[in-house]
């Protein structure tokens, strides 16, 4: 997975598969689903994100704990 954050742009982007992209849909104003050939979520898109996110520069990253 692969986290990028344009500031120029203002987007954050967040990859999950380097698979190509066959379609994309705004699901929600300002955020872009990208899929590939078989309807797979490759990737999303956020617009606006300095206004999103409270600091879009900053990630966070936590493994849930496994059920005993």
């Amino acid at each position: 997975m692969k986290v990028t954050y344009d500031p120029q742009m203002d987007t954050l982007t967040v990859v999950f598969t380097e698979t190509p992209v066959a379609e994309s849909d705004e699901d929600k104003p300002g955020i872009i689903l990208y899929y590939d050939a078989s309807g797979n979520l490759v990737s999303l898109e956020i617009l606006d994100a300095s206004h999103r996110a409270m600091v879009p520069t900053r990630i966070e990253y936590q493994v849930a704990p496994t059920p005993t």
